[in-house]
């Protein structure tokens, strides 16, 4: 099957997906669910395309796979993070300003927004795994199992010293400033972005190059949208954040100012 109808029947996928977890979300009043489910998306799209027979089998086999990790380990710490916690601030925030329209506005707010964007950013997966050329491991395909690997330990680590960190009360209303956080303001974002670059460099190796828009988009969404910058306005509220943020890199792991 082309890419483009691969492409488009995932997008019909997706659609029916989101459309059955909004309306899970409607009597449960509580529209997180659509995060927890988001790394549970990407892996449904792969295994998709994996059905079928066409594409290089190990290029396949291994992208498969990585997506599989990445989003089962997402799925699981945004699931052990949420559960028997009131909805995300972001949507019962807007579900008190919408009133009772949030029950059909959620849907397009959230859950076709996101799962339009889950859409989008997998496009290198289904590149990289429907594309039978070249028939060969490249060094692109190394650097992006490199890429992703450095990116998911990050991540990993981070969000482990930061649920650690949270769960002694002694911490409550302060800010992680050590371990990886010392050198990061967002570790576990940078990680996740470096992800997406490695998947990106594997259906580059597949002749996709012009997919970059892929990585690009989630390093802008976690820049600018729903990771670094909405996080810095809550974080902006705790004792110590100024200092925290002349001393220590936003994104990028960089050493410490003095």
């Amino acid at each position: 099957m082309p890419f483009v109808w691969l492409f488009l029947f995932s997008g019909f996928v997706i659609l029916c997906l989101t459309t059955i977890l909004w309306l899970v979300s409607l009597p449960l009043k509580n529209s997180s669910i659509a995060d927890i489910f988001w790394g549970i998306g990407f892996i449904v799209v792969a295994w998709l395309v994996f059905s079928y027979g066409f594409g290089y089998l190990p290029r396949k086999q291994w992208m498969t796979a990585l997506v599989t990790v990445w989003g089962l380990r997402l799925a699981l710490h945004i699931g052990n993070r949420n559960w028997g916690k009131p909805e995300d601030f972001r949507y019962a925030k807007w579900r008190e300003e919408n009133g009772p329209r949030w029950w059909w506005i959620s849907y397009f707010k959230v859950f076709l927004l996101q799962g339009f964007l889950m859409w989008v950013l997998s496009a290198p997966i289904l590149a990289a795994q429907s594309s039978g050329y070249p028939a060969i491991l490249t060094p692109l395909d190394l650097l992006g199992l490199l890429l992703w690997a450095v990116g998911l330990t990050i991540e990993t680590i981070a969000d482990l010293q930061l649920s650690l960190f949270k769960l002694n009360p002694v911490n409550t209303g302060k800010l992680l400033t050590t371990g990886l956080w010392k050198f990061s303001r967002h570790p576990n974002y940078f990680g996740e972005s470096l992800v997406w670059w490695g998947v990106y460099f594997i259906a580059a190796a597949a002749g996709a190059w012009w997919m970059i828009f892929s990585p690009a988009l989630m390093t802008w969404l976690l820049l600018r949208v729903s990771g670094v910058a909405l996080l810095e306005r809550t974080l902006s509220l705790k004792p110590g954040f100024e200092e925290y943020s002349r001393k220590t890199s936003p994104f990028f792991p960089w050493l410490p100012k003095q």
